[in-house]
């Protein structure tokens, strides 16, 4: 009599993008919170390229790769991947959802973003394509939101999702850099790696 193997189930992979200019403890709180609340096997964590939305100019990519690894270093499922940034022209996450569905046939996509994000979701390039393709996890209040987003959110097309559940934390890399420009202590907002390679490497100071 043979035994049969037990079935696997499959791979429950977390995406999460962001330009991560710089990564703050509301990034890793976020993170940890998907991995633990939605069982994430692994969570890819993917610093921006040339970001269509945004129009001010990125930190180098190199600056926010090394950033990122150091701000999730805490968090065992989390991989960081470069791909975004070796990309020319505008970065979609559909074209990288796209890539990573190649290279992972058997799993489940998970795509993390914030509540502000999710109220401007329908403008994104090709979104209801990115709904066939991963399910996406909301953390609501994760970051403080600033008054064109909660705006946007009652006119929010209803868009499935699913949520992270996490307290309010009102800190946003906008603040960080504007810290550092000032001269102001930054110790509480993010990882203490995290602001001697921002202090050592003299990001931020003439933005």
């Amino acid at each position: 009599m043979t035994t049969r193997e037990p079935v696997r189930e499959p791979l429950r992979i977390g995406v999460y993008g962001g330009a991560f200019d710089p990564p703050h403890l509301a990034h890793e709180a976020l993170a940890r919170a998907a991995v633990e609340q939605h069982q994430l096997d692994r969570l890819i964590i993917l610093p921006t390229g040339q970001a269509w939305h945004k129009s001010r100019a990125l930190s180098d990519a190199q600056h926010r790769l090394a950033l990122a690894r150091l701000g999730f270093a805490d968090l065992p499922q989390a991989q960081i991947d470069p791909r975004e940034t070796l990309r020319n022209g505008p970065t979609y996450t559909i074209d990288t959802l796209h890539e990573l569905r190649s290279e992972h046939l058997s799993t489940q996509l998970f795509l993390l973003m914030g509540q502000d994000q999710l109220a401007f979701f329908p403008q994104w390039h090709r979104y209801q394509e990115v709904l066939q393709i991963a399910t996406l996890l909301v953390a609501l209040r994760a970051y403080s939101m600033p008054a064109s987003s909660q705006k946007g959110l009652k006119n929010e097309v209803k868009i499935p999702h699913l949520t992270i559940a996490m307290p309010a934390m009102p800190i946003s890399a906008t603040d960080i850099r504007q810290r550092v420009q000032s001269g102001l202590g930054m110790d509480h907002l993010v990882k203490p790696l995290v602001a001697r390679y921002i202090a050592d490497h003299s990001l931020y100071f003439s933005r």
